[in-house]
């Protein structure tokens, strides 16, 4: 691992200016890019650090504040460990603003984050690889449909919601991936039942997608998020193997 220097970032989105992380290795050179997807809490001191281990393993990594049209991140107060089971509150305010991002604002608001990468001295020439949490998930698979020529690799962990009847369900883009795709279900997951999940495998294969998809059992959804009440140790270092290969197939071992 090399050291790391974490800056605070600002990007010209689509409706304003992004806040964002941005974790790069200490010696300045040009990396491959990993666009790093929150889930619904967001940018905070979590995501930070998950920002800063993949770039000790030698990538540029930057993680926007994809809920910038309502401030800067933190959006809604978070205690130090998030249990929205005992702040139910939380959700009544988060959800809103959830729903507030259409896929279509995500993904005007990804081209702003890709062009801010690809402009950036600290990131090599190239496409770039993604990894999403939570509702990160969905982020990640729409951009890797919306932007195929940008993507390589996207990841997506305990993502809800990606495959179901809706008419802009994320699964449908599969016809215009072109990079590698990994999910990892959480099996204790209501957002992301085993109907969905075949469904997106179906897609995803149909469409002739180089992917794997993997439940771990025993997950709750959010399991990699340890400042949260469901995080499960085993899910979220199963989880960083599965990206680490990924990142290693896409950009070759750093």
């Amino acid at each position: 691992m090399t050291s790391v220097q974490g800056t605070d970032v600002e990007i010209p989105a689509a409706d304003g200016t992004a806040d964002a992380y941005l974790a790069r290795p200490s010696d300045g050179r040009p990396r491959p890019a990993v666009l790093l997807y929150q889930d619904a809490f967001g940018l905070r001191p979590h995501l930070r650090s998950m920002a800063d281990r993949i770039a000790g393993a030698g990538y540029t990594v930057l993680v926007p504040n994809v809920f910038y049209r309502h401030g800067r991140a933190p959006v809604v107060e978070l205690p130090e460990f998030i249990d929205p089971d005992a702040r139910p509150g939380m959700w009544q305010q988060l959800r809103p603003i959830m729903q507030s991002l259409t896929a279509e604002r995500s993904m005007r608001d990804a081209g702003a984050y890709l062009e801010w990468l690809a402009a950036s001295p600290y990131v090599a020439e190239g496409p770039v690889a993604i990894t999403g949490y939570c509702m990160g998930a969905r982020l990640a698979l729409r951009t890797a449909g919306a932007y195929p020529d940008r993507v390589a690799a996207a990841a997506g962990f305990h993502g809800g919601r990606l495959a179901t009847d809706a008419a802009d369900s994320p699964h449908l883009v599969a016809d215009r991936v072109k990079a590698e795709l990994y999910f990892g279900h959480a099996d204790q997951d209501p957002s992301m039942d085993p109907e969905q999940i075949r469904r997106l495998e179906d897609a995803l294969t149909a469409a002739g997608v180089r992917h794997r998809c993997e439940v771990y059992p025993g997950a709750p959804h959010g399991y990699t998020q340890a400042d949260t009440a469901a995080y499960q140790k085993e899910g979220a270092e199963r989880h960083w193997v599965a990206l680490f290969g990924l990142l290693e197939r896409t950009f070759g071992e750093r």
